[in-house]
């Protein structure tokens, strides 16, 4: 479908070597927004990169961790150094590891925690002032944040995971009453079941196969359909905020 008001802006997405990041970053790319890849896998960002070079586009890749905090203030060095400023920002970076609480897996709970929430928080510190600057300008500007349907629905097993996602649903409605009246749009976006590399980072083999039979009964999006509402969403016109959508698997109640 056409969006209209992409072209000629520039993105950074996190979460870029797979997944709704890499999906994202193509479809931006095609309408002609010049895209900022971050991720920790610089070989996958630079085949996203030339692959979205060699159909036209415009590409950076740049190795970055968004758990650490001297990575994050690289990346955007480089971008702004590479593209000038951005004036659309989606934090597609996340990680999900299922376990039962009293497993004790303290080490899972703080990569949530660290990849999450203060990873997005580290993003959002980063280019929150392109954003204010360019909606000063009168140009379209947002902060895209990918939650989770974990934000309000409980799994078992899933409580940090849910629980880091419900801080980022919780921390986007809060950014909107800080950002809103400058005129930058926040919006968060709560998928259900997805075809993505998360569910490749559960390394409990009972929680992984009830994922497959979950996938199985009820189908699943792909990162692509989530990348569709991404650029729909950020192409509206500036006066409109979709504020935050929940898509689900129609089978998924």
């Amino acid at each position: 479908m056409p969006y209209e008001n992409l072209a000629d802006r520039t993105a950074v997405i996190t979460g870029a070597a797979s997944g709704m990041g890499a999906a994202t970053a193509r479809l931006l790319a095609a309408q002609g927004v010049r895209v900022a890849l971050l991720a920790r896998r610089a070989e996958r960002l630079e085949e996203l990169a030339a692959k979205i070079t060699a159909d036209g586009g415009q590409a950076l890749a740049i190795a970055a961790d968004v758990t650490d905090q001297a990575s994050v203030d690289a990346a955007a060095d480089r971008v702004h150094a590479a593209f000038g400023p951005v004036d659309l920002v989606v934090n597609a970076a996340g990680v999900m590891l299922p376990n039962p609480v009293d497993a004790g897996r303290a080490d899972e709970w703080q990569r949530m925690l660290d990849t999450n929430v203060s990873g997005a928080l580290r993003v959002i510190r980063a280019f929150t002032a392109d954003l204010v600057a360019a909606a000063a300008e009168g140009r379209t500007a947002d902060l895209v944040n990918i939650s989770s349907i974990g934000a309000h629905i409980t799994f078992p097993n899933y409580a940090v995971y849910g629980a880091t996602k419900a801080a980022l649903t919780y921390l986007s409605a809060s950014l909107r009453t800080e950002l809103g009246p400058r005129d930058v749009r926040v919006t968060n976006i709560e998928p259900g079941l997805t075809d993505s590399e998360l569910a490749g980072h559960v390394d409990n083999a009972e929680l992984s196969g009830q994922l497959d039979g979950m996938f199985e009964a009820l189908g699943g999006l792909s990162s692509e359909e989530i990348a569709d509402l991404i650029a729909y969403t950020t192409s509206r016109a500036r006066h409109i905020n979709l504020r935050q959508l929940v898509v689900l698997p129609t089978r998924q109640a």
